[in-house]
């Protein structure tokens, strides 16, 4: 993934929790309990990223989560009608997430995980489906490194050295 240092300090970021896992680790005087909570953030504005927060209280592994998940934003290239600009694979570990670009009117066509994500990413018109593993962190990583290496036909077209009308043939 490819990070970018984003400016949150102007920022309006919203979360959402996605998982929280009861995590024990036994010791000699019995077990230690502790929470994780998997929370993903972002600007409805085409700035995403999630977070991994871990203590042993559940509000404060949330607290922790949103920190993390504010550190790893990355931009997303949204489209005019607010869809991806091309279909993409987005993978991460076994989990795999196809991004299908969508025309408008077709909201956010994705299970659990991703769905979360696309919402907050800002996106409103797309088609996604989880192949592979179901593991939800592996799946909103998936998602996010996806949208992350997302091109708008600007830059693909001055990467190749054609105007943008070349390449839509």
């Amino acid at each position: 993934m490819k990070h970018t240092m984003i400016d949150t300090s102007q920022m309006e970021l919203s979360d959402k929790v996605v998982a929280i896992k009861r995590v024990t680790k036994v010791v000699k005087g019995g077990r230690n309990m502790r929470f994780t909570a998997l929370v993903v953030v972002g600007d409805g504005n085409g700035h995403v990223g999630c977070g991994l927060g871990k203590a042993t209280e559940i509000p404060e592994a949330i607290r922790k989560g949103r920190e993390d998940a504010s550190k790893n934003l990355v931009s997303v290239a949204l489209d005019e009608v607010a869809s991806i600009s091309h279909d993409y694979i987005g993978k991460y570990g076994s989990a795999s997430v196809l991004l299908k670009k969508s025309p408008d009117g077709t909201g956010i066509i994705a299970g659990g995980p991703a769905r979360t994500v696309c919402e907050l990413a800002g996106i409103k018109n797309i088609r996604t489906k989880s192949l592979g593993s179901n593991n939800k962190q592996n799946v909103v990583l998936a998602t996010i490194n996806g949208l992350s290496q997302l091109k708008v036909p600007e830059e693909v077209a001055a990467r190749r050295g054609k105007t943008v009308a070349e390449l839509k043939g």
